[in-house]
């Protein structure tokens, strides 16, 4: 684990509909580069591809508290050949590190 992030949720901002199985709540977490109020990292319900189009639903926010700096991406997911014949692939830009 490359890094730890300490963090709040305000229950009360939960949509209960986007609740699955009575129990689970998908979030989507943002470390940012810039802090705000001494918080750089926001919490957020995950939204679907058409709900995009819409703000985020911010339901919490925290900071990094720790990291040892370095960044480890997610393993890529792999794929069907019928499932990737749908998806369009596109070329992203080289990051930074």
């Amino acid at each position: 684990m490359a890094t730890l992030i300490n963090a709040s949720v305000d229950l009360k901002k939960i949509d209960k509909t986007k609740i699955k199985d009575g129990q689970y709540l998908q979030i989507s977490i943002s470390v940012n580069d810039e802090t705000k109020f001494n918080n750089n990292v926001g919490i957020f319900i995950a939204q679907s591809k058409e709900e995009r189009e819409n703000e985020r639903q911010y339901i919490g926010n925290g900071r990094v508290v720790w990291t040892d700096n370095v960044v480890t991406l997610a393993a890529p997911i792999e794929e069907s050949e019928e499932s990737s014949k749908k998806v369009k692939k596109t070329k992203t830009a080289d990051l930074p590190f």
